[in-house]
């Protein structure tokens, strides 16, 4: 599925979240907060565009997805990045391998949720980090119903005019809906090993960054 929207995966992306997707990266960025040096893990990379704060900070930083197509479209546009096919309930890294882990919105897509967090927590150094940007349940429920409305009526029809493959956001939409709430997240978190456990809203709950350490 997500090999066919990688052409204009990062195009579709900015236009269904109204231009937030750049703010959301921002704010990856600043919580993953990389040095010079530092080894990274970003998980569900696609196309890389979320691991490109990270090489500019001067760290190290492995870009690793499932989906083929979207490491070849990825290699394209970045051919220095050292680009990795992996399965996030299986990574293929050693132990203790890295000072940060993150995954932006691709979290809901893997079908082990807490198998993935524990091998994030596995291939993470001790007291390295781990940052988790996902789209969540806004707070405020009359702006949470005028949300759940743009995602199940307007998604798809927008989705139709700028994806390569408009029913892969209609998927979007449906794991949105079911995915857990900030705290059930944070929970499974910590039963992955993980401590001190936080989130953050942003855009009103529409996106939750959540942050441990090992």
């Amino acid at each position: 599925m997500f090999d066919d929207v990688a052409e204009k995966y990062d195009l579709t992306n900015d236009v269904l979240s109204l231009g937030q997707a750049r703010l959301w990266r921002k704010e990856v960025a600043k919580a993953v907060d990389a040095r010079p040096a530092q080894k990274i893990l970003d998980l569900a990379a696609g196309t890389a565009t979320s691991s490109q704060p990270f090489a500019q900070a001067g760290a190290y930083v492995v870009p690793c997805d499932f989906s083929l197509g979207m490491l070849r479209v990825g290699k394209q546009r970045h051919p220095w990045m050292p680009f990795t096919a992996g399965d996030g309930t299986k990574l293929p890294f050693k132990d203790d391998t890295f000072d940060a882990v993150t995954i932006s919105f691709g979290l809901r897509n893997i079908q082990d949720t807490d198998q993935a967090l524990r091998e994030l927590y596995r291939v993470t150094k001790p007291g390295g980090r781990v940052v988790i940007c996902e789209f969540s349940h806004p707070t405020w429920t009359p702006f949470r119903t005028v949300y759940t409305e743009y995602l199940m009526r307007a998604l798809p029809p927008v989705a139709r005019t700028v994806s390569s493959n408009p029913d892969a956001y209609v998927y979007l939409a449906e794991s949105i809906r079911s995915w857990p709430t900030q705290p059930e997240l944070a929970s499974r978190l910590q039963g992955a090993g993980w401590s001190k456990v936080a989130w953050r809203d942003l855009t009103g709950g529409i996106v939750a960054l959540h942050r441990g350490i090992k």
